[in-house]
């Protein structure tokens, strides 16, 4: 496509910051496209919006692209160029193949090439994933707010839940309506057993994320861990009634929800599983929605989820 741009680069001083330092996001024109686009993605990858005033969904999606760009810390460079100002430029890349007849379009640029491209105004979490996939073909990684979120989920894993929720807490800061870092910061405070910074957080997430999976989980965590306390406090009197009564079934939940508390996630769910096998209508099936919840708090890829949802299909398919 570079033969097809015939006009001159700028100067450096139009397409780059005072300090000498390229800019991120910038204005594109027929003439700034081969420095700006073609010159500059040999080194970085160039994403190329392609937008119109008169482009409604163009509106929608150039701060988007903005912000994602941004939080990109400099991995990946946003060239912005309205095709009503630059037509000649726009006729170029139309007979060079670029769809240009429907906008907003945008193009990764990848050593003077395309690498990928998009129309239409996508969600952020999809221009997101649009970033993460031009990064890893071009050799970039991943976005910086996914390392923090992997350093974190490994602080977390690791026990030091304190370091994790600081790195959460950083990365809500740059992306407000991450729920990942939502969900992890609820649980770092829940590892750190402050359940009033728990809630001060979950009140706190954007209503936009609130039923996210994330979320969602965080939620349900909380919630169990504060039925847990309450059944902890209890236990002689829970494990008194169950040697009376071993088909105490009020008694048998309460006593899984304490074990939940404790980090006996197989044991707590033993309790519920013998409920569902001896009995499973129970109370309109109590066992089986609590250890629903006790999955959606554990999270799908926990050991604990997988080996007893497996033991809860046998049971209700058998």
């Amino acid at each position: 496509m570079e033969h097809l741009i015939g006009q001159p680069a700028p100067s450096p001083s139009n397409s780059f910051g005072g300090t000498g330092a390229a800019a991120v996001i910038t204005d594109g024109t027929q003439a700034s496209f081969m420095h700006d686009v073609m010159d500059a993605s040999r080194d970085v990858p160039v994403l190329v919006d392609f937008w119109a005033e008169w482009c409604g969904p163009c509106k929608q999606l150039t701060p988007i692209l903005e912000k994602v760009v941004t939080a990109a810390k400099g991995k990946v460079r946003l060239v912005k160029i309205d095709i009503e100002a630059n037509r000649a430029l726009a006729g170029q890349l139309a007979q060079a193949g670029l769809p240009l007849q429907s906008i907003p379009l945008v193009a990764a640029f990848w050593k003077g090439q395309i690498l990928d491209m998009f129309q239409g105004a996508l969600p952020e979490s999809e221009v997101k994933k649009f970033v993460e996939t031009l990064l890893k073909a071009s050799g970039g990684g991943v976005l910086p707010a996914s390392e923090q979120l992997h350093e974190a989920d490994v602080a977390m894993e690791t026990g030091r839940p304190a370091e994790a929720a600081a790195m959460y807490s950083t990365v809500i800061g740059e992306e407000p309506e991450n729920p990942k870092a939502w969900g992890g910061l609820i649980r770092a405070m829940l590892a750190l057993d402050d359940e009033d910074a728990a809630e001060a957080a979950l009140a706190d997430v954007p209503e936009k994320i609130t039923d996210a999976p994330e979320v969602a989980g965080a939620r349900a965590a909380l919630e169990l861990k504060k039925e847990g306390r309450q059944a902890a406090e209890a236990m002689e009197g829970i494990r008194a009634r169950l040697d009376a009564n071993p088909e105490d079934y009020e008694a048998r939940c309460e006593l899984a929800t304490a074990l939940n508390a404790a980090g006996k996630r197989e044991e707590a769910a033993n309790e519920l599983l013998h409920i569902i096998k001896v009995d499973r209508g129970w109370k309109d099936g109590a066992a089986r929605q609590q250890l629903l919840r006790f999955f959606e708090a554990w999270g799908n890829e926990d050991p604990a989820t997988a080996v007893s949802r497996r033991r809860l299909s046998s049971l209700l398919f058998s």
